[in-house]
């Protein structure tokens, strides 16, 4: 055993012969979605935060659900992390944060990806992602208030909002083709 001390906040992790490896990269995540109708055009929005440094990113489709957009911009915002991290992913969908935290994937697996009341979990496609992607992280989930004044969850429901008007102004006539943007 080395003479340091134990980091009490967890960022060192154990390789394969015990011994302890770099400490993980702490990683903030922020994220929200957006929909004009539900189903409608919707828009997702997330900020990366890394010792300071922040990026940006937000998409948008033409015909989507508000849950499919929350679940995207927590998808689209860990796919930028380019190495196993230690991350908090603060969400006001009670959805996303209430599947991790409170065991929902975790039953509706064992039920064959069927909900409580027997119907087939809607978005399975994206929770396997979600699953695939944050098995090599180690995450914490948590959930604040939607419109509350949450200062990057503003600012993340600004960039959903801005995508999905995006991707509903190009489902019209002459308008284009909806797309990601990125902003660092």
């Amino acid at each position: 055993m080395s003479g340091r001390p134990i980091d009490p906040t967890g960022s060192e992790k154990k390789g394969s012969s015990g011994r302890t490896t770099e400490p993980r990269k702490v990683v903030e995540i922020f994220c929200d979605g957006a929909c004009q109708g539900n189903p409608g055009p919707g828009g997702w929005g997330a900020i990366l935060r890394y010792q300071g440094t922040e990026k940006e990113i937000s998409g948008g489709e033409p015909d989507t659900t508000n849950n499919r957009m929350e679940l995207t911009a927590c998808l689209e915002a860990i796919r930028c992390l380019k190495e196993p991290c230690r991350v908090v992913i603060q969400t006001d969908s009670q959805y996303l944060a209430k599947a991790f935290n409170d065991g929902w994937l975790e039953k509706w697996q064992q039920n064959g990806w069927r909900a409580a009341g027997g119907h087939p979990v809607k978005n399975r496609d994206l929770w396997e992602e979600l699953l695939r992607l944050t098995a090599r992280h180690q995450i914490t989930w948590r959930w604040i208030r939607g419109h509350a004044g949450h200062p990057e969850n503003e600012r993340c429901d600004r960039l959903a909002v801005a995508a999905r008007d995006h991707a509903a102004r190009a489902t019209r006539p002459g308008g284009g083709r909806p797309g990601q943007t990125s902003k660092a």
